[in-house]
C-alpha cells in the first residue's frame, strides 16, 4: 500500500465548496459573540428612568402647590433625598449578597 501524497489527489478542493468566504467566517463569528458582547453594556450605573414627571405631580400636590415656591422646592429636595436613600440601599443589598456569596461559597 503505498501512502505517499500525490500531488492532485488530495480533496481540499471539495471542503472549499462548503467552507464559506472570509467574510461571512467573520460576519458568523460577530453573530455568535454579540450576545456574549451585550452584557459589557449593561456594566457601571444602570440607566435612570425618568421619574420627573411623577415628582412633579406629586409635588404640586393636584395644582395646589406652584412650580418654584418654597413648599414646592422642598418637596423635591424631600423626593431627592429618598431616591437617593433607596438608591444607596439597595447597593448595599446588592453589595452584602455579593460579600455573602463570595464568603459561603459551598452553600446556596
Amino acid at each position: 500500500m503505498d501512502c505517499r501524497v500525490k500531488p492532485g489527489n488530495d480533496e481540499m478542493d471539495k471542503m472549499e465548496t462548503w467552507m464559506p468566504s472570509g467574510i461571512a467566517k467573520h460576519f458568523i463569528a460577530l453573530l455568535l459573540a454579540a450576545p456574549l458582547l451585550a452584557g459589557c453594556l449593561e456594566r457601571g450605573q444602570p440607566t435612570m428612568v425618568d421619574s420627573t414627571v411623577d415628582d412633579d405631580a406629586f409635588c404640586q400636590a393636584g395644582g395646589t402647590v406652584k412650580v418654584g415656591s418654597p413648599e414646592y422646592i422642598a418637596c423635591r429636595k424631600d423626593r431627592d433625598v429618598q431616591q437617593a436613600n433607596a438608591n444607596a440601599r439597595t447597593d448595599r443589598r446588592q453589595r452584602n449578597l455579593g460579600e455573602y456569596m463570595l464568603n459561603n461559597p459551598t452553600r446556596p
